[in-house]
């Protein structure tokens, strides 16, 4: 189950880090929204593959896209044990 999380830990970063990218957006807009399409239908995804007692607290991060939240929830309760 943990590599369930990493992998959407893994995405959500990406996702994170192509919004923050203003070099990418501002030179390659075009890029910048199909990469953004393509890690955001992988979250999709995943999101559509949350095991039925994933924290409800999880999904409110999800389904409101709140990335940042929802990393920081995944990190401190399924990936610290990793560390």
């Amino acid at each position: 189950m943990q590599t369930f999380y990493a992998d959407l830990a893994t995405a959500l970063e990406e996702r994170l880090a192509v919004i923050a990218d203003q070099t990418l957006r501002t030179q390659q807009p075009e890029l910048q929204i199909q990469k953004l399409q393509a890690v955001s239908s992988r979250i999709d995804t995943l999101k559509a593959q949350l095991p039925a007692d994933a924290d409800p607290l999880l999904r409110h991060y999800l389904d409101r896209m709140s990335l940042s939240k929802a990393l920081e929830f995944i990190r401190e309760r399924h990936l610290a044990s990793r560390r």
